[in-house]
C-alpha cells in the first residue's frame, strides 16, 4: 500500500516539558528557555525523538498495528516552538519509508530520515 501522508503540528513549550518528564531528556536546551536564550539557539528546541514520535503517530493513526523494523534520522535544523512543521510520511508499506519533518516557513528540513516497517 502507497503511503502519502502529510499533517501540520506546531510545537509548543509544554510538549517538550512532557517529553523531557517521559524520556527523562531534561537537557536545558530543551525545557529551559533562559539558559536557552543565551545559546546559539536563542531559544529552547525540540528534542528529535518527540518530533520522530509526531511522524510515528501520524502513520499508526493512518496503518494501525504497524511495526516498526529499523530507523535512521537525522536532524539538520532546529525545531522551535510556535513554527509550523509539516510532518511528512511516504512510501510502500510494508517496506520502507521516508519520513521528513520540514518547517513551514521556510522549508528548513527538521528531520529526514526513513523507517523500515511490517
Amino acid at each position: 500500500m502507497t503511503l502519502d501522508l502529510s499533517e501540520t503540528w506546531v510545537p509548543t513549550q509544554d510538549e517538550f516539558d512532557a517529553f523531557a518528564r517521559l524520556s527523562g531528556d531534561d537537557n536545558p536546551i530543551h525545557v529551559d528557555p533562559e539558559f536557552s536564550a543565551r545559546t546559539a539557539f536563542g531559544r529552547t528546541v525540540s528534542h528529535g525523538m518527540l518530533i520522530y514520535t509526531k511522524l510515528w503517530g501520524l502513520l499508526l493513526r493512518a496503518r494501525p498495528g504497524t511495526r516498526q523494523i529499523n530507523q535512521t534520522m537525522m536532524f539538520p535544523n532546529p525545531t522551535f516552538t510556535g513554527e509550523p512543521v509539516r510532518l511528512e510520511v511516504k512510501g510502500e508499506a510494508p517496506g520502507v519509508l521516508s519520513i521528513r519533518a520540514v518547517r513551514a516557513e521556510d522549508g528548513a528540513e527538521l528531520l529526514v530520515g526513513e523507517t523500515g516497517v511490517a
